[in-house]
């Protein structure tokens, strides 16, 4: 569970502009972190969530053979009114939050679930030169339109209940910034090498979108 409350594959190039059928398939909890705003320090409690697109297929790893792109979107873990988590997700689903729904909200709920992505293209802060993409916005998917089957196994990592399986299975650079969260810090010593060994087979969740769980 990663509960947000009121208060991958690597690609050498964007993925092309446009508008596409998406799954959630992967949520990494990446803690709490030292912020800034408007000048003044802060605690940022973030998420990644990932998506996978299953309509465009690309070779990474011959060894794989075609795999489906991805795309991730990191939010601050908060459900309050002004949160863009939950505008973002008011945007998925259709329909506003009640204060009741948002007071505390397991996201790992859109695990699984399909959508309708637009990514832009925005130049790179660092290299004006360098593109990379952005999600714009998210839609349900629309009536009579079916998002194909998952490929790529779900995946949730969560400090509110720290598994070293799901930890181990990070990619160095984000179990980097996980280490540098207030809440990984604060455990005693967690394992970090995993005890059983992560299934490869995919999952198989079909769902056309019209009725959302969340």
């Amino acid at each position: 569970m990663i509960t947000a409350k009121s208060t991958s594959t690597i690609v050498s190039e964007p993925i092309p502009a446009g508008t596409y059928l998406a799954r959630c398939y992967s949520m990494v909890h990446l803690g709490t972190h030292d912020d800034e705003y408007q000048g003044r320090a802060k605690k940022t409690n973030k998420v990644r969530i990932t998506w996978e697109l299953p309509t465009e297929l690309k070779v990474f790893n011959p060894e794989k053979g075609e795999q489906p792109m991805v795309v991730s979107k990191e939010f601050t873990l908060s459900m309050s009114e002004k949160a863009n988590l939950r505008a973002f997700l008011t945007s998925w689903r259709g329909k506003p939050f009640t204060a009741e729904e948002a007071a505390s909200f397991d996201i790992t709920k859109l695990l699984g679930v399909p959508c309708q992505l637009s990514i832009i293209h925005e130049p790179s802060k660092k290299d004006p030169s360098r593109m990379y993409e952005r999600i714009s916005s998210i839609s349900s998917v629309m009536k009579g339109v079916t998002c194909p089957a998952q490929i790529n196994p779900t995946f949730m990592f969560s400090l509110e209940a720290f598994d070293p399986n799901a930890f181990a299975a990070l990619p160095d650079w984000l179990k980097d910034i996980v280490r540098n969260s207030d809440e990984y810090k604060a455990l005693s010593a967690p394992a970090e090498q995993p005890q059983v060994a992560q299934s490869d087979s995919p999952t198989s969740i079909v769902d056309d979108g019209i009725d959302l769980p969340f």
